[in-house]
């Protein structure tokens, strides 16, 4: 074997390695519910404060407990295990509303909420503050422990 061809091996099974690395840790952070501050874009604005009434109702959020929010679309498949795990979790919390957005028909919802994934999923409270944020198929024991305060 030449030189410039174990080099070209080894520059691939680099390559590779980073790919794979990367890959693992993007895999490690999907659904992960993060518990958002109101102080990025898409987060209710300011400290504290709550979606103007009008989001709320365009939104469908509730006013008497707290709402999962979720943007899918018919051509995204890992949408159906979120509306799944949702559909359990709610179920099994009767206080908690469950809204799903088509991210196709509703874009302007989508933008307002800084939605650049599909599957998306937000955690609104009472007043209609953003509490949490996910990208990908939460775990529906993660979805529980979130709601679960909110309810009280």
């Amino acid at each position: 074997m030449t030189y410039s061809l174990v080099a070209v091996l080894c520059l691939i099974a680099g390559a590779l390695g980073v790919a794979v690395v990367a890959g693992v840790l993007l895999k490690r952070r999907s659904g992960l519910l993060r518990e958002t501050s109101g102080d990025s874009p898409g987060d209710s604005p300011g400290d504290g404060a709550t979606q103007a009434p009008s989001e709320i109702a365009e939104l469908g959020l509730s006013r008497t407990g707290p709402t999962v929010v979720h943007f899918s679309a018919v051509w995204c498949g890992p949408c159906a295990a979120v509306r799944r795990v949702v559909d359990q979790v709610c179920g099994e919390l009767p206080d908690v509303a469950h809204v799903e957005i088509d991210m196709d028909a509703n874009p302007a919802a989508a933008r307002r909420l800084s939605v650049l994934s599909l599957p998306t999923t937000f955690i609104f409270d009472a007043r209609g503050r953003q509490r949490y944020r996910t990208a990908g198929v939460p775990r529906a024991a993660d979805l529980r422990s979130a709601l679960v305060p909110l309810l009280a």
